[in-house]
């Protein structure tokens, strides 16, 4: 799907397996089923906001913990200006 995809799944597997928890326990812990683990961990999936909330409460951690490694770099805007123009 995407690259955030990717790293989010990556993070949230190896939260979960760190945990000690099956896709399954997560899902029944979370609300959420089995198959959106499965699906958010091989990068199938964007997480909507509340799921974000839901599996880092089950998982302990932090919100960084699941985001870690995901960087938005933001475009940039030069204000204009006038320039010295060379005589022909």
């Amino acid at each position: 799907m995407s690259a955030i995809a990717d790293l989010f799944g990556e993070n949230l597997a190896c939260l979960r397996e760190r945990a000690g928890l099956s896709q399954e326990e997560m899902g029944i812990r979370a609300s959420l089923h089995r198959t959106e683990i499965s699906q958010l961990e091989r990068g199938l999936r964007v997480p909507r906001l509340d799921t974000i909330v839901k599996l880092r409460d089950v998982l302990g951690v932090t919100t960084d913990d699941l985001l870690a490694g995901i960087v938005w770099h933001p475009a940039t805007i030069s204000p204009g200006g006038f320039v010295k123009r060379d005589q022909d």
